[in-house]
């Protein structure tokens, strides 16, 4: 069975939160039934729990705690065995915390090898933080945010130009005879001269209007697509396929080339998935629940660790610095 990147890349980064939850937490039997149930709850978790397992095995050769879930499971639709809650074992000291957060960062490693795939895709990106302005062959500039990346392809008769990941904001020279075009994922802008910003985050793509207009389109979506977007306007194409659109200030467009973070009506989880390319270091979003409540704002970007903490304490969540390069946010 093959397993879509973007879903084994998720069940990594989970995999790594339970093994801290469970190390925080190791006699909680509501904590441990939720394991179990997002244990049997696919096939891409079972295999990131057993990578997590084989990591922290390595790390410390210690005798696991949930010894009949370390083992890769053969199919996800094996019966799954009866909870096993373990009894209450010596009290963990400080390099055990160590270790688990160790195991932790190297299980997050392994989710990070689609950005190596990436790069090689990629003909422009930046690092986190970091953004540049290009200037494409036919005068067209491109403002590329943080941790993100394009492909340029121009041939007879088009301009094609493929977001990988992040943000970017185009300034499209404009040539009648030769349509510019975005791709994101599914999602597809056209334009012949205008300004936009286009942000693709995994299946979410959002397109806005600083000038001009642009058309956006994806094969075999649901209405309002195709749309046409004039100033001001936006759009947002959500993971599960919904179609949001609406109105805004038209220099609020691409508002992250200014330093900040405009939010309007959004998941929690996609503002920290947005500030995560602007820190240097790891966020764990601990809370699935809390990851979809839906928030409004402006944050700094000059400083994502206090923006965060704005972000979560707004709406009853905290954060905690486990290490210098280490932030978790969960519920209160």
């Amino acid at each position: 069975m093959t397993i879509p990147a973007e879903d084994q890349e998720r069940a990594t980064a989970e995999a790594a939160r339970w093994l801290i939850a469970l190390e925080e937490d190791p006699d909680d039997a509501a904590l441990q039934a939720r394991f179990e149930a997002w244990l049997d709850a696919s096939p891409a978790n079972a295999l990131a729990w057993a990578d997590t397992a084989d990591v922290y095995q390595m790390m410390g050769q210690l005798q696991p705690r949930h010894a009949e879930h370390w083992a890769p499971r053969e199919a996800a639709t094996a019966a799954p065995a009866p909870a096993s809650l373990s009894p209450r074992t010596p009290r963990r000291t400080a390099w055990r915390r160590r270790l688990a957060l160790g195991a932790m960062a190297a299980c997050l490693a392994l989710a990070a090898m689609p950005s190596l795939l990436l790069r090689m895709e990629a003909d422009h990106l930046t690092a986190t933080a970091e953004q540049r302005t290009l200037r494409l062959e036919d005068g067209s500039q491109v403002r590329l945010g943080a941790d993100s990346a394009i492909a340029v392809a121009f041939v007879q008769g088009e301009r094609r130009v493929q977001l990988l990941r992040g943000e970017a904001f185009f300034e499209v020279a404009a040539d009648a005879a030769r349509p510019f075009r975005v791709q994101a994922g599914e999602v597809r802008t056209t334009v012949l001269g205008t300004a936009f910003e286009v942000r693709r985050d995994g299946d979410s793509v959002a397109v806005a209007v600083d000038h001009g207009r642009v058309l956006v389109e994806q094969p075999g979506a649901p209405a309002p697509l195709p749309a046409r977007l004039g100033k001001g306007d936006w759009l947002r194409l959500g993971r599960d396929g919904a179609v949001e659109h609406g109105s805004m200030p038209a220099d609020q467009v691409a508002a992250w080339r200014q330093g900040q973070i405009v939010v309007r009506d959004r998941p929690l989880g996609e503002v920290v998935e947005e500030l995560r390319r602007y820190h240097q270091g790891l966020i764990i979003l601990a809370d699935d629940a809390f990851a979809g409540q839906r928030v409004t704002g402006v944050y700094n970007l000059a400083d994502p660790a206090a923006a965060l903490r704005i972000l979560a304490g707004a709406h009853g969540g905290k954060v905690r610095q486990v290490s210098p390069w280490l932030l978790v946010i969960s519920a209160g």
